[in-house]
């Protein structure tokens, strides 16, 4: 008697492990969505608990890692200007491979990070509220603007590189080289006014 139920306990756990391997795999099919019909992104826009990684690449590609983004996003393209909004707890994650992106601004809690050799002539990224960014990237000229409490980390190099932050903002250039360098503090009360540019 014991071995006969020891035996129907053991094919329960086996059918049971069974079952959840074969969900597992059909869930994991479903995390990425390929959006192959999005073309020509020049500025991409970023609002709301959204972490991006950009790419160059010879074609634009997004790519969508949630099996939920369709019921709780917004993924939309419009004369050039591809808009990411997600307001859900657990964070959209978002790759996109553009050829010719010139842009990206951040909003909310977005993060945004380069993913290999970023190449740009000209390149402006705007973070604001408590965005943050992490990029890499050469560009002949650059042009960013970090307002609120967003943050950012830069490195790599630009001819031209143009930098303008709020006094309550966190830029980290020191990895960043700038031939012509530009950078201009908002906010700043005239008692705590000074010259200390660090990083270039």
């Amino acid at each position: 008697m014991k071995t006969r139920i020891f035996s129907i306990i053991t094919m329960f756990v086996v059918v049971l492990g069974i079952t959840k391997t074969t969900y597992a795999v059909a869930a994991n099919n479903n995390t990425v969505t390929i959006l192959n019909d999005i073309s020509t992104i020049n500025k991409i826009e970023v609002h709301g608990n959204v972490e991006l990684f950009i790419s160059d690449g010879s074609a634009d590609q997004v790519k969508v890692y949630n099996k939920y983004y369709s019921e709780s996003a917004l993924v939309q393209s419009k004369s050039g200007v591809l808009r990411i909004t997600s307001y859900n707890a657990e964070k959209l994650v978002v790759w996109v491979t553009a050829n010719d992106l010139r842009s990206i601004a951040a909003y909310d809690n977005a993060v945004v990070r380069s993913f290999g050799d970023i190449s740009k002539i000209e390149f402006a990224v705007e973070l604001h509220n408590n965005a943050s960014a992490k990029l890499n990237f050469e560009a002949y000229s650059a042009d960013v603007t970090v307002n609120d409490q967003a943050k950012a980390d830069l490195s790599g190099g630009a001819t031209v590189f143009s930098l303008n932050r709020a006094v309550a903002s966190n830029v980290n250039n020191h990895n960043f080289t700038a031939v012509n360098f530009i950078e201009k503090k908002n906010t700043i009360p005239a008692e705590t006014k000074d010259d200390d540019m660090t990083g270039i």
